[in-house]
């Protein structure tokens, strides 16, 4: 298991936390997720998870992954 850390732009509440927790928790090989909404970091738990996976799923859920 590996735990990589992204920064999530756009998010303003708690609607918006659960949509990004819910779109990245499907993605392939994710066994855990976790959104802070006062810094914007998200933590994403699981083997063999791109972050192109990860920041698509963002894109859907209609946030931004920052550099």
């Amino acid at each position: 298991m590996s735990v990589k850390t992204y920064t999530v732009q756009g998010m303003t509440c708690g609607h918006c936390v659960a949509s990004v927790t819910e779109e990245v928790g499907e993605v392939p090989g994710v066994t855990g997720v976790d959104v802070d909404l006062a810094t914007g970091r998200l933590d994403v738990t699981g083997e063999g998870v791109t972050d192109e996976a990860v920041r698509q799923a963002v894109e859907e859920a209609g946030y931004t992954v920052t550099p």
